[in-house]
């Protein structure tokens, strides 16, 4: 049985036309491609139009895909926590042009991260982002986007390189001293904690 196509798809064609490009079902989620151009205007819609609210961005990311000829795609995961509503919705980015698209930061804050990650893993510029920078690697990493599928799974550089080139990253030059003081701060935490953190204890801590 297939699943419904969402109720939002048919308001979002009236509102925007042919800037919604096409929509599908996908294991049961309804996807909505809609144009680069017009992405920002029609996610700020389904964020704060009345019987839409979708008021949670669930996540940010991309897809890349194998085939050379596939643009690359921005996915914006929605949901809607009144209506337990959630709807998925692209935008297909040429590869042979500038990969960039409207940051929706001004919509959600929780875009900040997200962002972040697609910039620095795929290579996908955010317009207005008030903080576009690498947050997985480091900022002066030459390697390229390592989510993209034309990226080697070993990298452009060798083991012994991509080590050298960590090791020689000044963090100081790429966190801030609120940031860096938080590692200042580990002789001052009580002993448990600190042992617990140097054994690798990855889980919170209290």
């Amino acid at each position: 049985m297939t699943a419904p196509v969402s109720p939002s798809v048919a308001p979002l064609r009236a509102e925007f036309g042919a800037a919604v490009e096409r929509h599908l079902i996908s294991c049961g989620d309804t996807i909505i491609y809609v144009s680069r151009e017009r992405s920002h205007d029609a996610l700020a819609w389904l964020k704060d139009t009345p019987g839409q609210e979708f008021d949670y961005l669930t996540d940010v990311t991309a897809v890349d895909y194998r085939d050379p000829e596939r643009p690359l795609e921005v996915v914006y995961q929605l949901r809607s926590l009144a209506r337990r509503a959630d709807l998925r919705v692209k935008v297909a980015l040429d590869k042979r042009r500038p990969l960039e698209v409207r940051s929706v930061w001004d919509l959600w804050k929780g875009a900040d991260w997200l962002e972040r990650e697609v910039y620095d893993m795929f290579g996908v510029t955010f317009a207005g982002h008030p903080d576009l920078r690498r947050i997985l690697m480091w900022d002066t990493y030459a390697e390229g986007f390592p989510l993209r599928k034309d990226f080697p799974l070993r990298g452009h550089f060798s083991r012994a390189e991509q080590t050298r080139q960590a090791l020689a990253a000044n963090p100081e030059a790429h966190y801030s001293l609120e940031e860096l003081s938080i590692a200042d701060a580990f002789a001052e935490l009580p002993k448990d904690m600190q042992e617990r953190l140097a054994r690798g204890e990855r889980g919170f801590l209290r």
